[in-house]
């Protein structure tokens, strides 16, 4: 009879091959450092007496076929310290997609003493079984933007990913934009670039900060929302050096934005290179500032050559979006699930911190080679 149980030592090497296969999407065997990180992630620094611990799915012949990833997290509502259960990936070996193996994990977690759950790479699939078992979507968490800078060299970029003989037109694809950026009116200039990036530089400054600064940032400008982390020195300390690795998509750039008096008003966390499309895993912003933070990020990436930069929503950066020609697009869905319905009323009022370091896409499972 199948079963269910929390992920043991000795199923990594099963579990790890599925990452390889079904969410690497790799044909290639399984490098020994990625059994080796989810046993960091998933088992070593994941307190399992706070929520539920990650699971795996046992089928009639006793081989694993289905896991989900679980991290924990300390949050806070008000005066009520939470255990918050972020669910990773859900996976189940395409010989097994057809039983409830999926539904029955996702039953599972959510089953857990956690007093809150989350995810934020839901697909549909996964987004219906969620809110069958009463979970709840979170539209406004959900939608991914991107800001084009270049338009040739942003479509090149993009192809590669699919198609890698497509880097060999990188070459025309700037002389393209070079000859783009010529044309300084109409619709075409409201749409690409960066609204006068030597401009926008020249009213803010935007500073270098490294990993330790920005960290001591987070509570200043996440403490604000009414559910927010409460990370302990350890936990951010490991969290923060996990979202710094990320090969796959360049250096990671950390700045702080401050007004001409020196007040911090915000920061931001990106990863980029040049003619590429930058990857922005957190935005911070004073309350009435995100304009501000997200005019200087994408003039950051700008300077720095960047075809574009992409980044998910959160509530309090949404307003600020509007009217900057960003693209909005939905990949994957943030849902929630709270024994107390106060807590989902929260965040879909927009005053629960979520997405990026709270979240899943922090860790090296999303952009970090392994090979």
């Amino acid at each position: 009879m199948p079963e269910i149980r929390p992920l043991q030592a000795d199923d990594l090497p099963v579990v790890a091959d599925m990452f390889q296969r079904v969410l690497r999407k790799r044909r290639t065997p399984t490098p020994a450092s990625l059994a080796g990180y989810l046993q960091r992630l998933y088992l070593d620094a994941t307190d399992g007496n706070a929520g539920s611990p990650s699971l795996v799915h046992v089928a009639d012949n006793g081989r694993v076929s289905g896991f989900v990833g679980v991290t924990s997290l300390p949050m806070r509502f008000a005066e009520t310290k939470l255990n918050a259960s972020i669910c990773g990936s859900l996976m189940v070996d395409e010989d097994q997609r057809n039983d409830l193996s999926g539904a029955r994990l996702l039953k599972a977690f959510l089953a857990g003493p956690q007093d809150i759950s989350f995810s934020e790479t839901a697909s549909d699939v996964t987004a219906n079984m969620w809110t069958t078992l009463r979970g709840t979507i979170l539209p406004q968490y959900s939608l991914d933007w991107i800001k084009v800078i270049k338009p040739a060299s942003f479509t090149v970029a993009g192809a590669k990913a699919r198609v890698p003989i497509a880097r060999f037109a990188a070459p025309i694809a700037r002389a393209a934009d070079a000859g783009l950026r010529l044309r300084r009116s109409g619709e075409f200039s409201r749409w690409f670039g960066a609204r006068d990036a030597a401009a926008t530089l020249g009213r803010y400054t935007v500073s270098d900060i490294d990993q330790d600064g920005f960290s001591r940032l987070l509570g200043k400008f996440t403490s604000r929302f009414a559910v927010h982390p409460e990370w302990n020195d350890a936990l951010l300390s490991r969290i923060m050096a996990d979202a710094s690795a990320k090969k796959d998509f360049g250096a990671a750039i950390r700045c702080t934005v401050s007004t001409r008096t020196g007040a911090v008003i915000g920061a931001f966390m990106y990863f980029g290179q040049a003619g590429e499309i930058g990857h922005v895993l957190q935005v911070l912003a004073l309350p009435g500032q995100a304009g501000a933070v997200i005019d200087c990020l994408i003039a950051h990436a700008a300077t720095a050559g960047l075809a574009a930069v992409r980044g998910r929503t959160q509530p309090a950066l949404l307003e600020a979006m509007l009217g900057r020609q960003i693209i909005f697009i939905n990949v994957n869905s943030t849902v929630v699930h709270a024994r107390d319905p106060e807590l989902v009323r929260q965040f879909q009022a927009g005053n629960g911190f979520f997405n990026g370091l709270v979240g899943e896409h922090w860790s090296r499972i999303f952009g970090d080679r392994f090979d």
